[in-house]
């Protein structure tokens, strides 16, 4: 298990976040897009549970968790509920119902069983995004996208459930330019469904995947180091 990290500082966090919203801005620049329109999302799997109110104080408003368990734990903490809340970590189906009052967004919907627990408890508003496994690799959660029309399908019967947009986490590469193919390749899936938002980058690739069309990017240790 990697080791929490811990000794944040205000000042330090705060700083990374200039840096990681400055790096946001110029390649939406790039692009052609508003910096406005990219939400940076502190991914805290590895964050102490005590260090949350550094994250609120430094400037960080959105916030992702992994793990339903410590989902729970960190939004009671201490600093957790000055945060808005999403979950991306891979979604068993037995812990829909937990997460479901405590979260903005799940952007982790790969499953027919996530589906069916979103039919028997989301409540009204409840949005969701998709997980496609868009390198179709072996093995990797997500729906391929070849399976996706009808995997959007099953999601519209549900009455309370609505599909924001689509997440993926590309294959891992040394160079953040290997990721673009298959981030350009997420946004055409988008684009051509009307779905408006998209998670994808995180540390070592936000860039790119934001001159791609992100608009939530899931960040890590360039926030914490």
């Amino acid at each position: 298990m990697a080791q929490l990290i811990q000794g944040l500082t205000v000042d330090g966090v705060s700083a990374n976040v200039q840096r990681v919203r400055s790096e946001i801005a110029d390649a939406a620049a790039r692009a052609g897009r508003r910096a406005a329109d990219v939400e940076l999302l502190a991914a805290v799997k590895y964050v102490a549970v005590e260090e949350l109110p550094v994250l609120a104080a430094a400037g960080i408003t959105l916030a992702g968790e992994n793990r339903a368990q410590e989902l729970v734990r960190k939004v009671a903490a201490p600093g957790g509920p000055e945060l808005t809340w999403d979950f991306i970590g891979h979604l068993q189906s037995r812990k829909v119902k937990q997460i479901l009052p405590l979260v903005r967004l799940i952007h982790s919907v790969g499953s027919a069983s996530v589906v069916e627990q979103l039919g028997r408890h989301a409540p009204p508003g409840t949005r969701v995004l998709v997980e496609v496994n868009i390198a179709a690799e072996e093995g990797k959660s997500g729906i391929a996208p070849d399976g996706l029309d009808a995997f959007l399908e099953t999601i519209a019967a549900l009455e309370n459930v609505e599909v924001a947009g689509l997440m993926t986490m590309p294959p891992l590469a040394a160079d953040a330019e290997e990721s673009r193919r298959w981030f350009a390749a997420l946004a055409q899936l988008a684009s051509d469904r009307g779905l408006a938002e998209l998670s994808m980058g995180t540390t070592q690739d936000f860039a790119v995947a934001v001159e791609e069309g992100s608009t939530i990017v899931r960040v890590g240790t360039m926030l914490y180091s």
